[in-house]
């Protein structure tokens, strides 16, 4: 498969760059990034110290090359790549958080069109762990209090984050309920007791923390604790790249990473 990255130049795209070129059945076809970037003209593998023939550029109809996008960047810059995918028939993965309602129902629309894998995080690791919290939000589905804790570095601008509200939505579903509906974003001054049947968020930004969730069911003298923690965005590249895989005989249809591993 041909496959082209987005934000090329960040962290996230370097890391996907590199494991495209050590794989053997995926080829890199197109780097992009955002106009006026310093990064416009470079070869997508330089800061690898290594030579792809492939330069970075911000032309997107540069996608008509590739058979699927990844994309890993800002809800605003991922709407504006997904428009130039329907345009050229090219598959979307999408790893891209902070979406709102209506980004998200573009990103259904496109995937009348193309196919798309869109999930919060990529991570193998953490979709097995969304699987384990429907298992535990059916078994305590009464006489717990859950929180869902999550901490990134200090430049992400998005909270909670999109694995973290996953987190929620899979136990708010289990429950039968909407998140909204049982959700507590933020607590200060005199919030009066719990709410039996909510759900609690809390966030910590600092430092270089990859990322970090735990999600706690917190009953009468016992509390379960069901925790993931990323040590490196290389889990989030091999799942984008599972992904791409998954979507290589889909033609339209929105995917997660959830019917992408089978679960």
């Amino acid at each position: 498969m041909r496959i082209a990255i987005a934000g090329a130049s960040g962290r996230m795209g370097q890391m996907l760059i590199d494991a495209i070129l050590k794989s053997t059945d995926l080829q890199l076809a197109v780097a992009l990034d955002r106009k006026g970037s310093t990064a416009l003209g470079q070869d997508a593998g330089a800061p690898l110290g290594q030579q792809t023939g492939v330069l970075i550029t911000d032309d997107l109809d540069a996608l008509a090359n590739a058979d699927c996008l990844i994309d890993f960047t800002r809800p605003e810059g991922t709407l504006e790549h997904l428009h130039a995918c329907v345009k050229h028939g090219t598959r979307a993965v999408i790893g891209t958080t902070g979406f709102d309602d209506n980004g998200r129902a573009a990103i259904e629309v496109a995937a009348q069109k193309i196919g798309i894998v869109f999930a919060p995080n990529m991570s193998v690791g953490v979709n097995a762990t969304l699987k384990l919290l429907d298992m535990a939000a059916r078994i305590l589905n009464s006489g717990y209090d859950v929180e869902v804790f999550e901490a990134h570095h200090r430049n992400k601008v998005d909270a909670p984050s999109g694995t973290a509200l996953k987190m929620g939505e899979t136990i708010a579903s289990a429950w039968d309920v909407a998140l909204p509906d049982v959700a507590t974003w933020s607590r200060h001054g005199d919030t009066g007791v719990r709410k039996p049947g909510t759900i609690g968020f809390s966030v910590l930004r600092g430092g270089d923390i990859v990322g970090d969730h735990t999600v706690s069911f917190c009953g009468i003298g016992e509390r379960i604790e069901i925790t993931h923690r990323s040590g490196s965005r290389a889990t989030y590249a091999e799942g984008a790249l599972r992904a791409a895989r998954f979507l290589e005989d889909k033609h339209n249809g929105l995917y997660d990473m959830q019917s992408v591993l089978g679960l």
